[in-house]
């Protein structure tokens, strides 16, 4: 139902209260005083208390004829008719702001939700066979899902990778810049097109600690440890799924929104670069080997051909093996680079045998290098925050928080953290040739690579007015987190057949969540408003009391308070001097608590009224018994009107 229907109906069903609320009470009223008027021994009725029906349905009369209201307001029945007039009044304006649903976003829920597995995390099989492109597998076997993901990757990659640059830019002119990792710019991205993503700094490291740590001799090393988690993007999808019955923004012609924050694991990088002189890079640069004898090294079969040592065989430890847990004591093979790249250049191993990570090796415009590693990872220590209307999305990645109980670890207790992905490794190969990250072979100069090696840091630490290389590889391969997590498992292992790596018919797994929609509720939107429940209640309550007192009285009597019933009983009525004058302005002062009395007369079954005794007056009768009606304002009125011609109005 739409918001424009929903609120016509509700105003309608509003209004119909309203006015089945003065039938009631008028009805009411006229029971009470035609019942009054009707017993002998009653104090009767007065004039005031018969106006009393035009206080609820003619409120602006208690102004204008403002005497009734000072003689009648103070008598019990007075007081009911006074709370029924602003029940009248109010009820709507109440009503819409207590009772008519309006879209707001209502409590947060617990609910498990189930979304669609179809894959491993980061299955690169998986995520090129539905890659959308025009070529498919029959015009080009070999390449087409491969060329497909290498766009994608260039789209997502830089489209990111500027936004964040952007965001840099902004936080250098602001001043807000920091060496403190979580104080520095987020990772962004972009899902979809339509749903913006923000990553997170996790496990965050002392950088200058860790370089004097793994610094040697005279020569400081530069290192920089990042890790960055993204959101589980499998989350856009599952709120989705119509297992889960959501209700879209465009279900709501487009003012729906809805927060979800899910228990999910989060894939997660973690980047190392590190400085390193030549003389330590040579046990894994071909060309620094004796048998590379520092001639250029042909690429056209490389790494095939050239003597490196086959897995499990391990090579020439270094330096660094400690850092990034290279040799047989860690189970990690050492990257073998063709040579080394000139200024503005980087090169990329992502041909090692059995490898879980992916490494760059890069020169800065003075000659010296830094060698990164890549590896992926699930991280338990995030939840995923995803927040949708019609104007898009957000999505992020909440991490390292004590108190939040939807932290992956917490549904899962005995998750084993930060477990390397072997097949994101071969998926981010893709991406780092689509980057050109490995045109240093040819000393291809790429823009890309030149802006990297512009970012490699000259001193320990952190610069709190430019990125890292570390942290900007780290943004360029969060779109491949992202795909990777795409139809991939809510916990953190496949736990279907190990025989297969994605399925034919995806299958509904559950994750713990809380869920916050928007949708049509009733409430005050101010605090101020809550002052309308009165109003509400006293509805409530009126109305009730009428029905006791119909069920208390067993029907109806004639009501003598309706005009057309009053007026025929007056003119059948003899004529009282208690209203002498009255005739031509209406009555005032003593004669609107003139009390009056129905009787009938029983032979002729003729019922007239008359008035009772005239009250004791505490004021002078400024008006004589023997009115004069020359001297009536209401005579001119009279004379001018008395010889006009009919009209329409």
């Amino acid at each position: 139902m739409s918001p424009a229907t929903a609120t016509l109906i509700a105003a309608a069903i509003a209004k119909s209260i309203e006015l089945s609320f003065v039938t009631v009470f008028v009805t009411f009223l006229g029971q009470v005083l035609s019942r009054r008027a009707l017993v002998k021994q009653s104090k009767g009725i007065t004039i005031s208390e018969m106006s009393m029906r035009q206080w609820v349905m003619q409120p602006g009369t208690m102004i204008t004829h403002w005497q009734t209201v000072r003689y009648a307001a103070l008598t019990f029945l007075g007081i009911i008719t006074l709370s029924g007039a602003v029940i009248a009044m109010l009820y709507t304006t109440a009503s819409e702001s207590l009772v008519s649903p309006k879209l707001k976003l209502g409590p947060v829920e617990d609910r498990m939700l189930h979304g669609k597995v179809a894959t491993q995390f980061a299955n690169v099989n998986f995520i090129q066979k539905n890659c959308q492109t025009p070529i498919s597998e029959s015009v080009d076997p070999d390449y087409a899902g491969s060329t497909c993901i290498a766009i994608e990757h260039s789209g997502q990659s830089y489209h990111n990778y500027m936004q964040y640059l952007s965001n840099w830019t902004n936080s250098i002119a602001s001043g807000t810049g920091s060496d403190d990792l979580s104080k520095r710019p987020a990772p962004v991205a972009m899902l979809y097109d339509n749903t913006t993503v923000q990553g997170s700094w996790i496990s965050n490291v002392n950088m200058t600690e860790i370089s004097l740590k793994y610094s040697t001799g005279n020569y400081s090393r530069i290192v920089t440890n990042v890790t960055m988690a993204m959101p589980h993007a499998g989350v856009f999808a599952a709120m989705r799924d119509p297992v889960n019955s959501i209700m879209q923004p465009q279900d709501l012609e487009g003012l729906g929104q809805y927060e979800v924050q899910a228990s999910v694991p989060s894939p997660a990088v973690n980047v190392i670069c590190a400085s390193m002189q030549r003389e330590e890079l040579a046990p894994i640069v071909f060309s620094e080997w004796p048998l590379g004898n520092g001639t250029a090294v042909n690429l056209t079969n490389w790494p095939k051909d050239f003597g490196i040592p086959e897995w499990p065989g391990f090579i020439n430890s270094t330096a660094v093996d400690d850092l990034f847990e290279f040799g047989e004591k860690y189970g990690r093979r050492h990257p073998v680079f063709p040579k080394l790249p000139v200024d503005y250049n980087t090169v990329l191993n992502v041909t090692g045998w059995f490898a879980d990570s992916i490494y760059l090796l890069a020169t800065s415009a003075t000659g010296n290098y830094t060698m990164c590693s890549l590896r992926a990872s699930l991280t338990t220590k995030c939840s995923t925050r995803y927040s949708a209307s019609m104007s898009g999305g957000s999505m992020n990645a909440h991490c390292e928080d004590s108190d939040d109980d939807l932290a992956y670890i917490k549904s899962y207790s005995n998750a084993t953290e930060g477990v390397i992905s072997k097949d994101w490794a071969v998926f981010a190969a893709e991406w780092g040739r689509a980057l050109s990250l490995d045109a240093g072979k040819s000393d291809g100069a790429a823009s890309n690579a030149r802006l990297l090696t512009q970012l490699i840091p000259t001193e320990q630490g952190l610069n709190p007015s430019l990125p890292s290389i570390a942290e900007a590889l780290a943004v360029l391969s969060g779109s491949t987190l992202l795909l990777s997590s795409l139809d991939s498992p809510f916990i953190h292992f496949w736990n279907y057949s190990t025989t297969v790596s994605f399925l034919e018919e995806p299958q509904h797994q559950a994750f713990r969540a809380t869920l916050r929609t928007k949708d049509y509720a009733s409430g005050p939107n101010q605090p101020w408003q809550q002052m309308f429940y009165s109003v509400l209640f006293l509805t409530f309550a009126t109305n009730l009391f009428c029905l006791v007192y119909f069920l208390v009285r067993h029907g109806l009597v004639t009501d003598f308070i309706e005009p057309q019933n009053l007026f025929s009983l007056s003119l059948n009525s003899p004529p009282s001097h208690a209203l002498d004058g009255a005739c031509g302005s209406g009555p005032e002062n003593d004669q609107l608590i003139m009390s009056w009395h129905i009787k009938m007369d029983q032979q002729r079954e003729h019922f007239y009224i008359e008035n009772g005794q005239r009250p004791p007056t505490k004021r002078k009768v400024t008006r004589p018994l023997d009115f004069e009606m020359d001297t009536s304002p209401i005579v001119n009125t009279y004379t001018k009107l008395s010889s006009r011609h009919t009209s329409l109005l």
